[in-house]
């Protein structure tokens, strides 16, 4: 079956066909690690095992409830206190790809940037193939706005006939400006407007998060930064409004944490990961705001969910 011309992948779970490798530097730490994508049985969700843990405590379910901290990046833990941060850009890969069920190896605390966008796990993924599950993909429904933040923050779900996402920020007085993004996250827009767009700093932050402890492996390899009157990357930028599709891809991964494919409209203006976990829980704790649903009870639209990545994989 040629590419594109998948329809029931998108109604079933995916997994890997097989487990692959990588390593990088982690964002925060600096420390090198490695790290492998597995393949895991239906229903088992996105967990993480930590292979530097001894006495089996190691492992880590990437959901909405076991966020431990979302500063400056997205991190989840467990009752042990074991954690593993910075997993945004791989969950975003993960829901774009449609990866249900991933067990995820991991020799450290924090995922490797790589090139600071998802881009390098969506290959990672399209090496080692998709395999289709016999069970149906449970997609989460809103079935009601639910919103948090104010005036100058703010995150907001609502009802909606497909998967989609805008976002807004404003940078007043940098390069960055206001800059405004909307996207149906169907027929591949993930990874042909999203993935790529890599994360960004301001170039007088540095000095000041590094005398913190962070972002010690930052480099303009994986992250671009913002100067003065324009960027340091000698390379330019991927997209003109890079820096809005970013956050998009980071609410993408955030909001992947519910466990399932959200069927609704989220709409960000300013937000970060604080407020896209904020947004979440306040979604999930109200049992009138969604439902569990599949593929053989949602509209006609849903069919075009499918991505070029597990339409090719499986095909």
């Amino acid at each position: 079956m040629a590419p594109g011309a998948h329809q029931i992948n998108g109604a079933l779970q995916h997994t890997l066909k097989s487990s692959i490798d990588c390593s990088g530097v982690g964002l925060h730490s600096g420390a090198k690690v490695s790290m492998t994508l597995n393949p895991a049985d239906p229903n088992t969700g996105i967990i993480f095992r930590r292979t530097d843990v001894a006495g089996g405590g190691g492992e880590v379910p990437a959901r909405w409830d076991t966020v431990v901290d979302a500063r400056l990046n997205t991190s989840v833990g467990n009752a042990d206190g074991v954690c593993v941060g910075t997993i945004e850009h791989l969950m975003a890969a993960l829901s774009g790809a449609e990866i249900d069920n991933a067990l995820i190896e991991i020799n450290g605390p924090e995922v490797p940037i790589m090139d600071g966008s998802a881009e390098p796990f969506l290959f990672l993924i399209e090496c080692a193939g998709l395999a289709e599950q016999p069970v149906a993909r449970r997609l989460i429904e809103v079935l009601k706005p639910v919103s948090v933040g104010d005036d100058r923050h703010s995150a907001v779900l609502s009802p909606g006939r497909c998967p989609s996402i805008s976002f807004e920020i404003d940078f007043e007085g940098t390069f960055i400006q206001h800059q405004q993004f909307f996207t149906s996250l169907v027929n591949g827009t993930f990874q042909s407007e999203i993935a790529r767009a890599r994360t960004f700093g301001f170039e007088h932050e540095i000095t000041e998060l590094r005398a913190a402890g962070l972002i010690r492996g930052g480099s303009l390899d994986n992250a671009i930064v913002v100067g003065g009157d324009g960027i340091l990357n000698d390379d330019g930028l991927r997209f003109e409004d890079e820096f809005v599709r970013h956050k998009v891809l980071d609410s993408i991964g955030d909001l992947y944490l519910a466990g399932g494919c959200i069927l609704g409209h989220f709409h960000g203006f300013r937000s970060g990961h604080a407020l896209n976990h904020e947004l979440l829980r306040a979604l999930m704790e109200d049992s009138t705001a969604w439902r569990y649903t599949d593929f053989s009870e949602t509209r006609p639209a849903i069919a075009a969910m499918s991505s070029p990545v597990a339409a090719a994989a499986t095909a």
